[in-house]
């Protein structure tokens, strides 16, 4: 409230109301207790209770003594509506209600020049007008705690929504993180293999170690594209574009054929309609199929992977099993965990680990539900 209102309400709203309801004896006095309330209501914010005793216990010095005729709690009003946005309610209603009892018991008992009608008239009338004006304070404060509480909870939701859209982007980083990592060791496997062809076959026979090589600066620049597709992607936010679309089932085969060409044989076998497949199951299957290729290559020293991929109308199951030997000991590095939550993270689970003829890895992805629209 404004540290002029108050006073001002008071100064103008006491001598019209007694005047309004006859209670003006003299017009000194009337002013007087004008004034006095307004010097009091300059302090309200500060001390609401104070400055609600204080003016009530003037008027009721004035009434008694006969100095104005009419008014118990009413020039107080004021006073009361502060009290009441300083969050004193009670303690309002509490002397509102001591200040009409003892007005009441006053002009009933006391004042011999009141009777009982007229008492009840004007008490009950007070009690009326106190009500009304406590009760529009209070509801004024509701409305001003209710829009308070809305904003908070406006900004609290917004700060929800911050908070979510930085997870997905954090969520969207790590698989693009995960895509990275998949990229890289999967060509370092490929160009180390024919680097040691070539190596191995340099003087012997110069022809195959030209075509180790043409097939290492090949596979070399398939990744260099999808490693700057995907760092554009971490600098500017932007949707990765792959030049070759090899991130899905349709890239399986050319998958295959390049691990082939190390000298490793590969066995690629599908069942069931790939049509079942939606997009997310299909490029978990095609990174968890080139995550195990490259782990065969680089870690089992094996001449042969056999992969076996089952489609159903429900979920896809794939199944990686090499002939080779570990000669160490088998860990969940980074390629066996970013295989294991990206198919976590479509409901499904991964297994990694020694096999009946060598290393296993087999993972079961169920379809995304769809709704009857969809289905």
């Amino acid at each position: 409230m404004n540290r002029f209102l108050a006073p001002a309400v008071t100064l103008v709203g006491v001598p019209a109301g007694l005047s309004i309801t006859g209670g003006t004896i003299d017009t000194t006095m009337t002013f007087t207790l004008a004034a006095w309330l307004a010097v009091f209501a300059f302090f309200a914010q500060r001390f609401p209770r104070t400055f609600l005793v204080l003016s009530l216990a003037t008027v009721i010095a004035m009434r008694t003594a006969d100095l104005i005729e009419a008014g118990w709690a009413w020039p107080v009003s004021a006073a009361f509506v502060v009290a009441v946005l300083a969050g004193r309610l009670r303690f309002a209603l509490v002397a509102g209600g001591v200040t009409l009892l003892y007005g009441a018991i006053w002009d009933g008992f006391a004042d011999i020049n009141h009777g009982v009608e007229w008492t009840l008239a004007h008490v009950g009338g007070e009690t009326l007008w106190l009500a009304a004006v406590l009760a529009v304070a209070t509801a004024f404060v509701n409305t001003r705690r209710w829009q308070g509480e809305m904003a908070l909870r406006l900004e609290q939701d917004q700060h929800e929504r911050e908070l979510d859209a930085r997870r997905r982007r954090a969520e969207e980083r790590v698989g693009i993180a995960r895509d990275l990592h998949d990229v890289v060791s999967h060509t370092l496997a490929v160009v180390g293999v024919h680097l040691n062809v070539a190596l191995d076959a340099f003087d012997t026979d110069p022809e195959e170690a030209r075509s180790s090589l043409r097939l290492a600066q090949e596979v070399r620049g398939r990744a260099m594209t999808d490693l700057k597709s995907l760092v554009d992607v971490l600098r500017e936010g932007g949707a990765p574009v792959i030049a070759e679309p090899a991130d899905d089932l349709d890239g399986l085969e050319r998958l295959a054929d390049r691990m082939r060409a190390t000298g490793l044989t590969v066995s690629l076998t599908e069942f069931g309609e790939r049509s079942y497949v939606p997009a997310a199951v299909a490029t978990a299957i095609h990174r968890v199929v080139q995550e195990s290729l490259t782990n065969t290559v680089r870690h089992a020293g094996a001449s042969r992977v056999v992969v076996t991929l089952r489609y159903t109308p429900t979920s896809a199951v794939v199944d990686v099993q090499d002939d080779g030997s570990l000669t160490e000991t088998v860990v969940d590095g980074n390629g066996i965990v970013g295989m294991r939550e990206r198919v976590a993270a479509l409901g499904g689970a991964l297994t990694a680990g020694s096999g009946k003829t060598g290393f296993a890895v087999r993972a079961t992805i169920p379809y995304p539900s769809l709704s009857p629209e969809q289905g």
